[in-house]
């Protein structure tokens, strides 16, 4: 399977900083083993910034083709965290979301993730979200007490019920097979709270190459109001 990726990140319209990380920093192509990942340090806490470079810097130190399972990434990144608080107890609170991606050269898909952040994937003219919300009012959905239009209104929306960096976490994974044609995006929540899935779907979908769309979908955030930094990240794969 071959892999062509582009990454982008931006401040926003509305935040002092950026406390988005996103991996790697510059777009390529390849047959694979690939690591993708997208991470958004915690809005209101201290050094979310430091705390999304840190644990994306961990979760990619080894190498794409290294035997370490995804998870393991993620938990080392969790470690990593909680090392440099026990060293610098100023940064305490800190935390981020992550969503990595490994891409092999057989065209086998792998899923590690945990916050807001997201992936998805398009098939067919479909996009589909592979990874679950971390948070209450997903939660809340899952349950039956919420409906899903009335999300977007809920006090709790930006709510985060399992981060990296704040103790002992939960980490999903997942293993899908791709296919030609295949695209895959990840991104923090400064999209996804801007821009709704369809629209989302009519730019992911529009025939762009993938640097021409991640900054399409950027800027339809900032359009929207960029309240929140703004991560994205996409590969296509074809056979």
């Amino acid at each position: 399977m071959r892999y062509v990726w582009a990454t982008g990140t931006h401040q926003g319209r509305i935040r002092d900083r950026n406390e988005d990380s996103v991996y790697p920093e510059v777009s390529g192509s390849g047959n694979g083993p690939l690591v993708i990942g997208v991470a958004d340090g915690m809005g209101g806490h201290v050094a979310g910034n430091i705390a999304s470079s840190l644990a994306l810097a961990t979760a990619t130190e080894a190498s794409p083709d290294s035997d370490i399972e995804m998870v393991e990434r993620l938990a080392s990144a969790n470690e990593a965290i909680l090392e440099r608080v026990r060293e610098q107890q100023e940064l305490s609170g800190m935390g981020t979301t992550m969503t990595l991606g490994r891409f092999l050269e057989d065209g086998t898909f792998e899923l590690a993730h945990v916050g807001d952040s997201r992936c998805y994937l398009v098939r067919d003219g479909e996009l589909r979200q592979l990874s679950t919300d971390h948070t209450v009012v997903a939660e809340l959905v899952a349950l039956g007490h919420l409906k899903p239009e009335d999300v977007d209104k809920h006090p709790q929306r930006h709510l985060v019920t399992r981060t990296l960096g704040l103790g002992p976490v939960k980490i999903d994974s997942d293993t899908l097979s791709l296919e030609d044609g295949d695209r895959l995006i990840f991104c923090s929540d400064g999209l996804t709270s801007m821009v709704d899935h369809d629209g989302i779907r009519r730019i992911v979908t529009a025939g762009d190459d993938p640097e021409a769309t991640i900054w399409n979908l950027i800027e339809a955030a900032n359009t929207a109001g960029g309240v929140d930094n703004i991560t994205v990240a996409m590969v296509d794969a074809t056979a």
